[in-house]
């Protein structure tokens, strides 16, 4: 790998082990039975092998980056809503009437909304930024939904805003998406990275009825078929096969993230199958992630326990545009708190059970 997207892997390393011991220790130090904040004690120690010391960094402040695009595959009718949702979606996020856009607001996150590919032109906002690659991808049951250029492209584009919205000064990333269809690239993706049968990894997405959902199932089916894959495509093939220029950005996103030792909270299918690719392309980058929640689509916890990453929150969510991600970052940054606040055993005077 050459240019951006080379550098940005190159700078990628494993959690750093010394911190990771410190951290696990100084949670034994504290005052409060070992292991009784459970998961999040694991979070605090994999937030600091992450940044590389003990006690983590809070992450924050937190910025929430949602790509939008569009897919060719939405014409072989595996969703009940018009393509044109998704620009419409756009303009609901920077009009501030989303989900996504409440979420932010709770916590105090910026919201950044990304054209990565939508079909339709977007008007000039604050708030957007046009990194267009292409009108959405070619339809991914018929052949590769990208071009290896555009792969990179996407790729490039989404190291780009992660670095700026770090050079901004967050300390923490939340990946959003948008995109009608995008549940079925997911699904492709899962199938093509961790080897599960469409049938497993293939969900509802917006809402479908039975009929829908046995076609998408077919669909899934057909572009592993007519792509090769599982096969030796590699990372960046098996992307450019049957992912979405979302996904791509999304997979770039979270290398960024790495290579910084900046967490990056995933939200649901969508980040969770771009997160396969970075996985893919940089192994070493799912030390610098946080699964915020498990999705209610079946192939998020296929991607999740392919990544060996354990959800904080389980609430059946499946809307995307960062959400879940969003309502675990309180979770996160509680989490590293305590390693910063809470005292120890010695320095509050209280006993310690014996060993």
């Amino acid at each position: 790998m050459n240019g951006l997207l080379g550098d940005t892997v190159a700078a990628i390393h494993p959690a750093d082990p010394a911190a990771l011991a410190e951290a696990a220790a100084h949670q034994d130090r504290l005052t409060k039975p070992r292991g009784s904040l459970g998961v999040l004690e694991e979070v605090a120690v994999r937030l600091a092998g992450s940044a590389g010391v003990s006690p983590p960094p809070m992450p924050v402040p937190v910025a929430l980056a949602i790509f939008a695009a569009d897919h060719g595959v939405h014409a072989r009718g595996v969703s009940p809503w018009p393509q044109e949702v998704t620009g419409q979606m756009v303009a609901n996020f920077l009009a501030g009437g989303a989900v996504a856009n409440a979420f932010a607001a709770q916590i105090g996150a910026s919201v950044t909304v990304v054209d990565i590919g939508v079909a339709t032109d977007l008007p000039a906002a604050d708030g957007l930024l046009a990194r267009k690659v292409a009108r959405g991808t070619a339809d991914l049951s018929r052949g590769p939904a990208m071009t290896p250029e555009q792969v990179v492209t996407a790729l490039e584009t989404g190291i780009a805003v992660a670095g700026d919205l770090l050079d901004a000064g967050a300390r923490c990333l939340v990946a959003g998406d948008m995109g009608i269809a995008n549940t079925t690239a997911s699904a492709a993706l899962i199938c093509a990275y961790t080897g599960a049968d469409p049938v497993r990894a293939t969900g509802r997405g917006t809402g479908i009825d039975d009929a829908t959902h046995a076609r998408k199932v077919e669909v899934v089916r057909e572009a592993l078929a007519v792509n090769g894959l599982p096969g030796d495509a590699g990372p960046l093939g098996v992307l450019g096969a049957v992912g979405g220029l979302e996904h791509a950005a999304i997979a770039g996103f979270i290398l960024k993230a790495a290579a910084s030792r900046t967490p990056v909270i995933l939200d649901g299918v969508i980040a969770g199958s771009a997160a396969l690719a970075a996985a893919a392309i940089a192994p070493a980058v799912v030390d610098h992630c946080v699964a915020g929640h498990r999705s209610a689509e079946p192939g998020h916890r296929i991607a999740l326990d392919h990544l060996g990453l354990r959800p904080l929150v389980d609430l059946e969510l499946r809307l995307g545009e960062g959400t879940g991600g969003l309502l675990a970052h309180p979770l996160v940054c509680a989490a590293v708190r305590v390693m910063h606040e809470v005292a120890t055993f010695d320095a509050a005077g209280v006993t310690d059970k014996e060993a």
